[in-house]
C-alpha cells in the first residue's frame, strides 16, 4: 500500500537540513545534504508507519499544504512510501 505524508524541510545554520512530518507525531529526519534528508526522511516515514500499522490499524489524516504553517526557510514536500501490510503481499 503507497502512503503520502507531507514533511517540511529546513536548511540549518551549519548547512545541513532536518525535517518532520506535521502529521506523523515526532517522525523527523536529517542529513548533511537535502538529499540525504529526503532519503531519511523517505526510511523514518516508512518505519513510523509500518509500527503504527502494526499497533493500531489507524493512520492519521494527510494534512493539507495550505494548513501547515511554514517558518522563514522551510518547504513542503510530499513523502510517499510503500509498505507491505503482511509477508508476500504485492501490490
Amino acid at each position: 500500500m503507497t502512503f503520502k505524508y507531507p514533511a517540511v524541510f529546513q536548511k540549518n545554520d551549519d548547512g545541513k537540513y532536518t525535517a518532520y512530518f506535521p502529521d506523523l507525531a515526532m517522525c523527523t529526519a536529517k542529513g548533511d545534504t537535502l538529499d540525504d534528508c529526503i532519503n531519511d526522511a523517505i526510511a523514518e516515514c516508512r518505519d513510523w508507519i509500518q509500527t503504527e500499522l502494526l499497533e493500531t490499524l489507524d493512520m492519521p489524516p494527510v494534512s493539507d499544504y495550505d494548513d501547515i504553517p511554514l517558518r522563514e526557510n522551510e518547504h513542503i514536500r510530499t513523502i510517499g512510501v510503500i509498505v507491505r501490510l503482511y509477508e508476500g503481499w504485492d501490490e
